[in-house]
Order: structure tokens, then C-alpha cells, then sequence
């Protein structure tokens, strides 16, 4: 259990440093990202992928900073949290080794477990006026 928490904790952190690099570089073009592929089309799990990221991404971005860190941190891992909680399900649908499925699994229970008491959190603690 503390190996995946230590896990969880370290896909957490590499996942906020590639939000931070891709907030701070220009998106790459259609015609760039269709480069990326062999065949010129994305298979369904990569569309997958990039829409839970443009989710989480959009849902980061649209959050308005407080100057209350803990605010500020507990308002934007919700949307980092459930953009984990997508590409965990982009893994369950398309993925096949079975480590990584448990993986996803463990990644949902574990996210949504925070998720849930980071809203309660935010709930409680309404901001100051």
C-alpha cells in the first residue's frame, strides 16, 4: 500500500510539472499533432487521452487564484484529480497489460477518494469576502 501511495504521489507530481511545461509552451498545431501519428489519425485511445487532457487542462486554467494557498491548491488538484481519473479510463478501455489495468484501477479509487474530500474540504471552508 505505501509503494502505491508513493506511486500515486509520484504520477501526481510528473503530471502538475507536465501541466506546468504545457500551460507555459504553445499548443502545437493540427498539422504538427497529426505528424505524431504513423498513419495520420489518431487511434481512439490517444483521442481519448487528449481529450481528458484538454479537460483537465481547461479545468485548471478556469480557476481563479485566491492568495489562499490552501484554497488555491484544493480548487485546482480537483480537475488535475479527475483528469487522472479519465486517463485511468482511457487505460481500463484501450490498455491490455494487466499491471497497468490495476494500476488504472487502484489510480480511480484512490483519486476519487480525494476528489470526494477535497469538494467536502472547499465546502467547508467557503472563501472570505
Amino acid at each position: 500500500m505505501k509503494s502505491q501511495l508513493k506511486l500515486l504521489t509520484a504520477l501526481t507530481i510528473a503530471c502538475a510539472a507536465i501541466s506546468t511545461v504545457s500551460a507555459q509552451t504553445a499548443a502545437p498545431s493540427h498539422d504538427a499533432m497529426a505528424g505524431m501519428s504513423d498513419s495520420g489519425k489518431d487511434a481512439p485511445s490517444t483521442a481519448a487521452f487528449r481529450t481528458a487532457d484538454q479537460s483537465m487542462m481547461s479545468g485548471m486554467s478556469n480557476i481563479q487564484y485566491t492568495g489562499d494557498a490552501d484554497r488555491d491548491f484544493v480548487a485546482h488538484m480537483i480537475p488535475h484529480h479527475e483528469g487522472a481519473v479519465e486517463m485511468a479510463k482511457v487505460e481500463l478501455k484501450y490498455g491490455k497489460d494487466a499491471k497497468l489495468r490495476k494500476l488504472a484501477k487502484d489510480i480511480i479509487a484512490a483519486q476519487e477518494k480525494e476528489i470526494a474530500f477535497m469538494k467536502q474540504w472547499l465546502a467547508a471552508h467557503p472563501q472570505a469576502k
